[in-house]
């Protein structure tokens, strides 16, 4: 049958952000940062279903990159994720938990907390929803350049996890490979960098501005307002 299936092409990809009806909302369990919401929805012919998903605040990830030895390098972290059990490589991220803060800001902030760096140029590389069927995390992930140290007196003072995080400048090539080979394994890491290996092919044509429009988290913030 899928076989079937009409052909498209890349105007026909687009994404519709229109939730359906939902005829009950309960909250189960309500944590530190993220809830476990139950909501019966009805999906027409498909019936009235029950579902779980854990809300989410959003959030944001950088790709900071700098020309070392005429080679493009990116700046990757190791840290200790505990939900995962293990010490794993990501870029530089956080969470869009500042009311107000718009998305690019807030990935400034987490390059200078999280490895003392500020840019000069920023620019949209990727959206991600991370797993849409259960956990609607949106992350949108930046591309920073011209990048300089935040000064030694207002340096971030890491703790926790962070405290941990130990930096690696890797070629964007060297950093590619790792994702496709599966030695890296973050979803925002993993985006970040092949779009940014995409992109660079296409001479940067595929940036968006920093502030460009972000659907699946506007149309998030919509419906849980």
């Amino acid at each position: 049958m899928s076989l079937d299936a009409p052909r498209g092409t890349g105007a026909d990809l687009v994404e519709e952000w229109t939730p359906e009806p939902v005829v009950e909302t309960t909250t189960p369990f309500e944590g530190i940062i993220f809830d476990v919401v139950r909501e019966r929805v009805d999906l027409g012919a498909g019936g009235v279903v029950t579902r779980d998903f854990v809300t989410h605040p959003g959030a944001v990830a950088v790709l900071a990159l700098r020309e070392l030895e005429g080679a493009p390098h990116v700046l990757l972290i190791r840290q200790y994720r505990h939900a995962s059990g293990g010490h794993v490589w990501e870029l530089p991220a956080g969470l869009l938990d500042v009311d107000g803060e718009p998305p690019w800001e807030a990935a400034a902030r987490e390059l200078a907390e999280e490895v003392d760096l500020t840019a000069d140029e920023w620019h949209v590389l990727a959206d991600d929803v991370t797993s849409p069927g259960a956990f609607p995390e949106t992350v949108r992930i930046f591309l920073a350049r011209g990048l300089h140290e935040v000064a030694a007196a207002d340096a971030h003072q890491r703790t926790a996890e962070e405290l941990g995080i130990r930096p690696l400048w890797v070629s964007l090539d060297d950093a590619v490979d790792a994702a496709l080979d599966g030695r890296i394994s973050n979803s925002a890491t993993l985006v970040g960098l092949l779009c940014a290996g995409l992109s660079r092919g296409r001479g940067w044509s595929t940036l968006r501005p920093h502030d460009a429009p972000w659907p699946a988290r506007e149309a998030q913030r919509a419906q849980r307002s």
